[in-house]
């Protein structure tokens, strides 16, 4: 049988036991005989904040019975991949990879590099351009499954966890689309599970690795740089502050710092614009605001999923036999209060969310808390909470029942996801509107930056000009020609460009349709006689909010 790190047995009996390296190693029964010897002296060990050996070394990885979550997991996100269509930061993301760049105003280089590439290889497929976060998050199930396995979990513990993070509405949100949260979830993880198994081992070269893990993920998206300062800080107070005199450790940090130059050269020649996108961010109070983050934090871990990961937080501070691993506790609470107070965003928090899950289902599989919780994590439950996470957070409805369920409530980027065409419709109806010789040197210009990315990702098929905006990263992208002519505007707020334009004229509008939607009535302007050149109108149109 499995013995835990405090002696304890799990259980599941008959559980296979490997050593750190794979091996088949001792059953800890024959070895020690009794819950004393070294794995009492893990226990005595673990109160002194000394590393925490799994006596007869780890449970067997249950690696079919988690694949099967994570195929299952997978499996629901390739299934409803192309229902409803593409989202506002996915068509932003194709129009930047048509602008590459070492970095944009928002984020840095990967994300456009990566649409670039798919759209390329598969024709404006957006089932391929969702195969990759579908394929992040059957990794991150078998990854958050090894993190329980490194806590001494055997099989139940480890399909528990890998059942809330395979159905969790903040993967499942995340896995549903391109975007830097599924590519960030999986990196936080994979870099938590390193750390986890350097605290078990002492193997400098995890430390390394977790660097490099850091190094991919700052081309994603710079938030790691936040869960390393705050896990910095806990690993100091709580321990083991052995880690952080570990060369390795420092030499992946110099990786991470030096492969992440040119974008931080790119943001310091164009004064920063990432920091002024944390203000812009904080201020559109998404979901209720500072308000709103600790309701939607638990709205994103998943019901049942969420008494299991508040379960592992609790296990994590107070558990003598976790004590090596404390620091992961203080370091979720301490982003969660860190994003609470500057306004970030909830999902910023979700790439920590994988060592509480675990340690709250090797705690529960021991036999831990209370029995109401022990019901909970019960597997008729555990699989209906996975469905009602998967009705709430994935487009399984039809359209015109959207509305009617808590979805768009839950996932509000539902709204980004319906009837682009129509759209481009009404500015295709705008642009037929103006004489032969003016459609040859008409522009489009739009207020948002996702209605720019629709633009130029549906409108070449239909002969229309490419797309500019003063939104986010692509007025960074540059301005029309000084000598092209009309404007066909998208958007409701012209009046920012009207004063630059002796005829503004309303053309067209975006046709709704069931359910709720981004673009629903968006109208088109048709905006002629331009008084200014556009190389000075572009100087004080570009905007974050």
């Amino acid at each position: 049988m499995t013995v835990l790190p405090d002696g304890k047995p799990d259980t599941e009996p008959k559980e296979k036991q490997s050593g750190p390296d794979g091996k088949p190693g001792r059953n800890p029964d024959e070895a020690e005989g009794k819950t004393g010897g070294k794995a009492g002296a893990a226990a005595d060990g673990a109160a002194a904040g000394a590393a925490v050996p799994v006596a007869g070394g780890l449970p067997e990885f249950a690696g079919r019975w988690a694949g099967a979550v994570a195929g299952a997991s997978g499996l629901a996100l390739l299934l409803v991949s192309t229902r409803y269509g593409f989202q506002g930061d996915e068509l932003y993301f194709l129009g930047a990879g048509q602008h590459l760049d070492w970095g944009y105003a928002d984020q840095p280089a990967l994300l456009p590099l990566l649409a670039r590439v798919i759209d390329a290889v598969s024709g404006g497929s957006l089932f391929a351009l969702r195969l990759l976060p579908a394929l992040l998050t059957v990794a991150g199930v078998l990854v958050a499954a090894l993190i329980a396995r490194e806590f001494g979990g055997a099989r139940r513990a480890q399909l528990l966890t890998a059942a809330a993070y395979g159905f969790a509405p903040a993967v499942l949100i995340s896995g549903h689309a391109l975007s830097t949260m599924a590519v960030d979830l999986f990196l936080w993880t994979t870099v938590n599970w390193l750390l986890i198994r350097w605290v078990r081992t002492r193997e400098d070269r995890l430390l390394l690795w977790s660097g490099l893990a850091t190094a991919l993920a700052l081309q994603g998206k710079y938030l790691i740089v936040g869960f390393w300062l705050v896990a910095a800080v806990a690993v100091w107070v709580a321990g083991p502050r052995e880690m952080l005199r570990r060369k390795p450790l420092w030499i992946g940090a110099a990786v991470a710092v030096v492969t992440s130059l040119p974008g931080l050269i790119w943001q310091a020649r164009h004064d920063w614009p990432q920091l002024e996108m944390s203000g812009v961010l904080a201020d559109e109070k998404i979901l209720g605001g500072r308000a709103g983050f600790l309701p939607y934090l638990i709205v994103l871990s998943g019901g049942v999923f969420t008494v299991v990961l508040v379960y592992g937080l609790v296990r994590l501070v107070r558990a003598p036999h976790l004590a090596p691993y404390r620091f992961l506790a203080w370091t979720f609470l301490g982003l969660t209060a860190v994003f609470l107070v500057t306004g970030g965003r909830p999902a910023y928090v979700v790439g920590v969310f994988a060592p509480l899950w675990a340690a709250g289902a090797v705690e529960l599989a021991r036999g831990g808390g209370a029995r109401w919780w022990r019901w909970l994590a019960a597997w008729p439950v555990v699989a209906l909470t996975a469905l009602v996470c998967v009705a709430l957070s994935l487009p399984v409805y039809p359209v015109s029942q959207v509305t009617k369920t808590e979805q768009p409530a839950n996932n509000p980027m539902t709204a980004e996801t319906l009837r682009w065409p129509n759209l481009i419709d009404a500015v295709e109806k705008a642009y037929r509107t103006l004489p032969a010789d003016a459609r040859k040197r008409a522009v489009v210009v739009t207020q948002y930056y996702e209605e720019a990315g629709a633009v130029d990702h549906f409108g070449a098929d239909r002969g229309l000009p490419d797309a500019y905006s003063g939104h986010r990263g692509y007025w960074y992208f540059g301005a029309p020609s000084d000598s092209s002519g009309p404007v066909l505007y998208v958007g409701s707020d012209v009046a920012k460009l009207k004063p630059y334009f002796s005829s503004v004229r309303k053309a067209a509008r975006a046709a709704g349709g069931p359910g709720e939607s981004y673009v629903d009535g968006v109208p088109v302007w048709v905006l002629d006689g331009r008084k200014q050149p556009w190389s000075q109108i572009w100087k004080d149109y570009g905007h974050l909010s």
